[in-house]
């Protein structure tokens, strides 16, 4: 196979552009996708330069429009633009304020798209307003009095920022899914994309780099677009990517140095889809070194993940654990030779994410430590269950180990380790405390994973998955412990909004935000199938990230 030498999308000719996907889309798969980044060339220090000084002038200039916004409409509609164009971090103080200021001020419209919007945008940053906003849309049948596409999509948004018990947001995304549908066929570009996409995953649910991917060519199609603003989300976009690229690089490079020396060639090869599932986490430019170290991170997990699932032994698996448990040199005396590398490795690894913390932040790497032991431990306790063929009395029961056992716990806490001095050793010690928001997202990464893995993973030796254990626990088919399980996805989901809208004061408010990205991003990696194992099902998205220009 000829090898493909990826440029920065930015800086790439028109020519250049189409011969480079003809290659990619004819030669692209997952497993080789790293290959590709090991050649990346990034463009010279001049063009990024001018990139970089352009997008300054087109940030402050949409500064300006932010801080000149002054109708509730303007505002709500700026806002949520920049969220969907991957801007607003820029201007994160100056739409707090906005927000703040719209919060506190009296509103009575009667317009449902507005009022939708204000709604969304009020919970979405943390603002616990109530649903009852959304009666006076309703006649005297208690149905809502809607049938604008705009207005029954706005509505549909907004009542996926919902919690448990809310009759009204249950109601209202009843009504607005089934007219949306019927009216899905007749529509025109954007707005017809806009609806089938909301369709398949409402707004607050989306994962925000892919969103912003997504949004800018629908943007673009909008008549009353503002340039200014495209032109500054397709630059932004653009710098991303080249970051990305570059990251992609030494990760890959880690990643193949890790292979050679370990030699572990049972293992799944996705060092490209963990980077792409860490942007989904973290997409800023900077959490650059959260991103490799995430990576680096979700990589162990797989490895430990695949010798403990598929190609360890039950006695090499619990050797495995043991070494984990001391993370110390002299623990590789007991392990099998094959794994002996991996595991010094993996000590390299933690020296090395010391040094990159800086003496001031070393101490976090006790913390990555704790998190592979705790995930070990669930490993173990699933083998126990494997070998003794045990199903857990109910789902609950599952759940109280398998949470842990999916990954999810490690990477959010992990996430939370590398993201700098906003997050302090308490906050830190208080997310090994397992809060009630993180069990919320662990439930909903382990019930989404199983649902599209149970079927696949019980051709072969395995423990129980949580579809079968409701299966055992209520005597129902796979086919009906599916959609239980999806309906206990949807109520994980209520409660997520619920424990994210009251976050403890004490908690920055960025662990909140962080751990609903992670549950968009298991909710994209589960969606169909799972992704993760199947990478070939978001093979377009991820050149879409990486390769292809805007």
């Amino acid at each position: 196979m000829d090898r493909v030498v990826i440029k920065p999308a930015a800086v790439c000719s028109e020519k250049e552009d189409n011969e480079r996907m003809q290659k990619a889309a004819s030669t692209f798969h997952p497993t080789l996708w790293g290959d590709f980044f090991v050649d990346y060339q990034p463009p010279n220090k001049s063009q990024h330069a001018c990139m970089k000084e352009r997008a300054e002038v087109l940030k402050e200039e949409v500064r300006c429009m932010v801080k000149g916004s002054k109708e509730v409409s303007e505002i709500l509609d700026l806002v949520l633009t920049l969220q969907r164009l991957g801007l607003d971090s820029y201007y994160k103080t100056e739409l707090d304020d906005l927000l703040y200021s719209i919060y506190n001020s009296d509103f009575d419209d009667k317009d449902l798209n507005l009022v939708s919007l204000r709604f969304y945008l009020l919970r979405k940053n943390g603002y616990d307003v109530s649903s009852d906003i959304f009666l006076c849309f309703k006649d005297k049948e208690g149905s809502f009095a809607a049938d604008e596409v705009r207005s029954l999509l706005g509505l549909y948004n907004a009542a996926h920022v919902r919690t448990r018990g809310d009759k009204v947001l249950d109601g209202a995304i009843a009504f607005t899914k089934s007219h949306l549908e019927a009216k899905l066929e007749h529509l025109k570009s954007p707005l017809k994309e806009e609806v089938s996409s909301a369709l398949e995953t409402p707004l607050f649910r989306r994962v925000r780099i892919l969103e912003t991917r997504n949004y800018i060519p629908i943007y673009e199609k909008i008549s009353g677009r503002n340039e200014t603003i495209l032109e500054f989300a397709k630059l932004n976009f653009n710098l991303l990517q080249l970051l990305y690229c570059e990251e992609l690089k030494k990760i890959t490079l880690w990643w193949k140095e890790l292979n050679i020396q370990s030699n572990l060639s049972f293992i799944r090869d996705r060092i490209v889809e963990m980077h792409f599932w860490m942007t989904g986490v973290c997409p800023e430019f900077n959490y650059s070194l959260s991103r490799i170290i995430l990576t680096k991170m979700m990589a162990y997990i797989t490895i430990i993940d695949d010798i403990f699932d598929t190609h360890g032994t039950t006695e090499e698996s619990m050797m495995l654990a043991e070494a984990i448990y001391k993370c110390n040199e002299s623990a590789i005396v007991r392990l099998p030779e094959y794994m002996k590398c991996f595991y010094l490795y993996l000590l390299k690894t933690f020296d090395l994410i010391e040094e990159e913390l800086g003496t001031s932040n070393s101490y976090r790497v006790f913390y990555l430590k704790e998190l592979l032991k705790r995930l070990v431990q669930g490993y173990s306790q699933e083998i126990k269950w494997r070998d003794e063929h045990y199903v857990p009395k109910t789902v609950d029961e599952h759940l109280e180990v398998s949470r842990a056992t999916v990954g999810a716990f490690e990477i959010a806490c992990a996430s939370f380790v590398v993201m700098g001095d906003i997050i302090t050793k308490e906050t830190l010690d208080w997310l090994l405390t397992y809060p009630e928001l993180l069990k919320c997202f662990t439930t909903l990464a382990r019930l989404s994973n199983d649902i599209v893995s149970t079927k696949r993973e019980q051709k072969g030796e395995h423990h129980v998955s949580t579809v079968q254990c409701y299966m055992f626990q209520h005597g129902t088919t796979m086919h009906d412990a599916c959609v239980k399980i999806k309906e206990l996805i949807e109520d994980s989901w209520k409660d997520i909004v619920k424990e994210y809208l009251t976050l403890p004061t004490e908690q920055p408010k960025i662990v909140a935000e962080t751990i609903v990205d992670l549950a968009r991003t298991a909710d994209y990696m589960y969606k169909k199938t799972d992704s993760y194992t199947f990478a070939n099902t978001i093979k377009d998205m991820v050149a879409s990230l990486y390769v292809k220009p805007i």
